[in-house]
């Protein structure tokens, strides 16, 4: 479809490549011009170079370039109807390893394979009786036919010379592609956008900014990606397209932070002489230099009027907590009062029972036992009687209670505060902003409250700046004196039985010793897998099922029947009422429990200094740092740790070498990159969950980190100079959409 205006990145596909735009819209989600062009190669391969088919993996949609080796008629039997029928098999071959394609009823598949011509061909992996293979593939050979549906769904035959010579180049893209729109369909696509771009496109990036790092235009970017002439070509387009995502990102939370620095905010100053210097004389134990350092920050930050918005992210055990409380009380000295907010229930009680039991009399203001100074520490949590809720809403809103922690109930409208000052989100990445924006609106007088953001995660410095990076980082790398060094190693259920039995030999001698111990497990409850159905179609082989994570209720049982048998054990997971959970935490915590068997409700928070043991069920199904922050719940009380990982995945595996890399170190942050480098960018930045597409197409937050902090600095100088943009218009109109998104998903915290 011709067009006498040159094409603009905002132009819908619809006006360049007609009918042929809505499979590109329905399975791939691009609806603009810009929207393809941004549907980058996932790599290139050079003419002759043929795709390694031995790396390929199962159930992964592929485009591969391979060389035919053979192309056969066989024949085998309908299992539906009986009847005998011939399916067509054709062998490819990188010239090393082989890969089966298969078509049914196909005859002329085989006179148009013949043995040595190359191609590309396009499905998804599957395995037939331990073979590897495509099933009805879609191809295109190098001599320019199509196979099944060609390149526009118009059967075989031969195609446009073109087309023919967009093959003929050094470079061949392979772009990501599904079942109905092959690599070659998105490559004929992009050509014809290509030829019609417009010479000159909006440029978000400053001009000052191309100039300092040579970058290329934005068009040119675009034709180098898609169209590279050499590797090197193809690479100076996707450092310049790098930059696009990072600066575009930096700039959105830069404005952020902008925005926020501008909102009023009631000052909170510490006066020295009232609940939190009476606190800091009891403390049973000396603060760390660094929560005396994070203390300072945070007091510093609470003392403007403009609010605070700050971070706190540090090792397992570092002592987060207790430096969130001391600014919880200097809120409270200063006339204001302080929410925690928690994502769980049994997260929430736990942060109650233990704030509680530090502040001692201190919490206990107006009541038998109180002093004079202190103040009093409110529940509120979904689950809690009429009676209690009414008890706790009139503390509230009277100012008694200076101190509140709950759920997701504290977010109602019912929930009124005398003077809320600050506000402190613990696992940050489990509630939205419009959620933490419901609490920040109920101050006096049209101000904000202070917010301090709380994760138990170590967070890399490249996270700090594009997760979080609307947001002031403070960090905790030190643990408290008397924690004790937690000892770790991968268990062998599988291959070595008797080290499984010595893994409940090790609980009891730890209980018989004084102390208890966890076993977690992925699910509530085991369920049975499907059952078998009809055998698979020719060409389809379901594979092996992978066996469901052990669940709580049943090992439970096994347990106290079994190896635990005499041993006092509970069970607890999100599935119990609430009443049940907490009776469960405080008989674990007065040490009525010897062995606690549970989900990972236990993840975070949660401190019984007699547990010494943490053993681990099918460890594989949790990621790297859920298990470090599974394992920091051991070894909090002056005696050694031990976590044990079991596993039936093989030595060798992937499963395997990543528990492998939790067992040797204890180091957080080291452990949080690992997480990162096995996560996708989307996953580490919300989108996943929110079902966002991510903005992150090119940008790896951990490879691309000084790439990252420059776009930061610039950004950041950019909005201050200029925050409404107005002198950057095509900078403007790029970040808009990202803004536009409700709570900027694309940045949700996770």
């Amino acid at each position: 479809m011709d067009r006498l205006d040159p094409l603009r990145l905002t132009d819908t596909l619809s006006t360049v490549l007609g009918t042929s735009a809505k499979p590109l819209a329905s399975e791939l989600g691009l609806h603009t011009v810009g929207d393809l062009l941004r549907h980058y190669p996932r790599r290139y391969v050079e003419r002759g170079q043929l795709t390694d088919l031995a790396s390929l993996e199962l159930d992964e949609h592929v485009t591969v370039v391979a060389t035919v080796k053979k192309a056969v008629n066989a024949e085998y039997r309908d299992r539906r109807t009986g009847r005998k029928s011939l399916r067509q098999e054709v062998v490819v071959t990188d010239g090393h390893a082989t890969l089966q394609l298969v078509f049914f009823k196909q005859r002329w598949i085989v006179n148009k394979l013949r043995p040595g011509q190359a191609g590309m061909f396009s499905g998804k992996v599957s395995a037939f009786r331990g073979v590897r293979q495509l099933a009805h593939p879609e191809f295109r050979l190098f001599d320019g036919s199509a196979g099944p549906g060609g390149s526009d769904g118009s059967g075989d035959g031969d195609l446009d010379p073109d087309v023919v010579l967009s093959f003929a180049g050094a470079l061949i893209p392979v772009y990501p592609a599904t079942t109905k729109v092959q690599s070659w369909v998105i490559a004929d696509a992009v050509r014809l956008v290509l030829d019609q771009l417009a010479p000159q496109l909006d440029d978000p990036l400053p001009v000052l900014l191309r100039a300092e790092h040579g970058l290329s235009g934005l068009r040119e970017a675009f034709q180098a990606v898609h169209q590279p002439r050499s590797r090197e070509h193809a690479e100076a387009g996707r450092s310049r397209l790098r930059w696009d995502e990072a600066f575009l990102m930096q700039t959105v939370l830069a404005r952020r932070r902008h925005a926020e620095s501008a909102l009023p905010a009631t000052a909170r100053v510490d006066p020295g002489d009232a609940i939190l210097a009476a606190f800091d004389e009891r403390l049973p134990f000396a603060l760390t230099a660094g929560q005396r350092r994070v203390g300072e920050e945070i007091g510093a930050d609470l003392a403007r009027t403009h609010p605070m918005h700050r971070l706190l992210h540090g090792e397992v055990g570092s002592g987060k907590t207790v430096v969130a409380l001391r600014a919880m009380l200097t809120v409270v000295d200063a006339g204001g009062q302080a929410v925690l907010l928690a994502p769980t229930e049994v997260l929430a009680q736990q942060h109650h029972r233990s704030i509680t039991a530090l502040l001692g009399d201190l919490a206990e203001r107006g009541r038998l036992g109180g002093t004079d100074i202190g103040t009093r520490v409110a529940l509120v949590t979904g689950s809690m009687t009429a009676a209690q809720r009414r008890e706790a809403l009139l503390d509230i809103g009277v100012g008694d209670a200076g101190i509140v922690i709950g759920t997701h109930a504290l977010l109602e409208e019912r929930v009124q505060f005398f003077d809320l000052g600050l506000v402190v989100v613990d696992e940050q990445h489990r509630f939205g902003v419009e959620q933490r924006a419901a609490l920040s609106e109920r101050t006096r007088q049209g101000t904000r409250p202070h917010v301090l953001v709380m994760t138990a995660t170590p967070i890399p410095r490249t996270i700090a700046m594009t997760v979080f990076g609307d947001l002031e980082t403070s960090s905790l790398t030190e643990l408290p004196a008397g924690r004790a060094p937690i000892t770790t190693h991968v268990v062998d259920a599988a291959r070595a039985p008797r080290h499984l039995a010595r893994v409940w030999e090790r609980i009891r001698e730890e209980v018989a010793g004084g102390h208890q111990a966890y076993v977690v497990c992925p699910r509530i409850a085991d369920e049975a897998l499907p059952p078998e159905t009809l055998p698979p179609e020719p060409g389809e082989d379901s594979g092996p099922a992978r066996r469901p994570g052990a669940g709580v209720l049943e090992t439970a049982e096994l347990l106290a029947a079994g190896p635990l048998a005499g041993l006092r054990i509970a069970v607890l997971h999100g599935r119990l009422p609430t009443e049940d959970k907490d009776r469960v935490m405080r008989g674990f915590a007065a040490g009525d429990i010897d062995v606690l068997i549970a989900t990972t409700v236990i993840e975070v928070g949660v401190d019984v200094p007699r547990a010494t043991v943490m053993v681990v069920m099918d460890a594989e199904w949790f990621g790297v740092s859920q298990l470090h922050q599974i394992r920091g719940r051991v070894g909090r009380g002056g005696h050694p740790g031990l976590c044990l990982l079991v596993t039936e995945q093989p030595p060798g595996s992937a499963g395997w070498e990543r528990l492998a890399a939790v067992a040797s170190t204890l180091d957080g942050f080291e452990l949080s990159r690992l997480d990162l480098e096995q996560r996708r960018e989307g996953d580490v930045l919300g989108v996943k969950q929110s079902g966002t597409k991510s903005s992150l197409r090119l940008l790896e937050v951990l490879r691309d980190e000084e790439l990252i902090a420059q776009a930061r600095a610039y950004a950041t100088a950019v909005v201050e100079a200029d925050p409404e943009l107005a002198g950057e218009p095509a900078l403007a109109a790029a970040i808009a959409p990202l803004e536009l998104a409700t709570a900027s998903e694309f940045l949700d915290k996770a």
